[in-house]
């Protein structure tokens, strides 16, 4: 499994429509839209190479987006799905209540939901 990073998205984007755009190139694991970016989790790296070299600079919605491997901040870090988040929730109130328990990786809500990676 290889784990890619998209940048510069559209709002428009959809998470199916993103999946789609990478099912061209390989089976899409997990697929998740962060605001402006997004990660792409896909099964191979012969795959991921493929979807690196034709969708980096591909135009969507007249944006070209970005597309790459994926910077690991850790090697040993847990993803926790976070659900029924407030809208008045905001990313340094649920960071700083995780960091109650830990250091805190990375944290974004998406919607009513997010991911926290310690």
């Amino acid at each position: 499994m290889v784990k890619l990073f998209i940048g510069n998205l559209p709002r428009e984007a959809t998470e199916q429509e993103i999946r789609s755009l990478f099912e061209q190139y390989g089976k899409v694991l997990e697929c998740d839209i962060i605001k402006n970016y997004g990660f792409v989790h896909i099964e191979d790296r012969t795959a991921a190479e493929d979807a690196i070299r034709n969708l980096h600079h591909h135009k969507l919605h007249g944006v070209c987006i970005n597309v790459e491997a994926s910077k690991n901040k850790s090697k040993a870090s847990t993803k926790l799905h976070v659900g029924n988040i407030s809208p008045a929730c905001t990313n340094m109130e649920l960071r700083a209540k995780f960091e109650e328990y830990g250091p805190v990786i990375e944290c974004d809500i998406v919607k009513d939901y997010a991911f926290v990676h310690m």
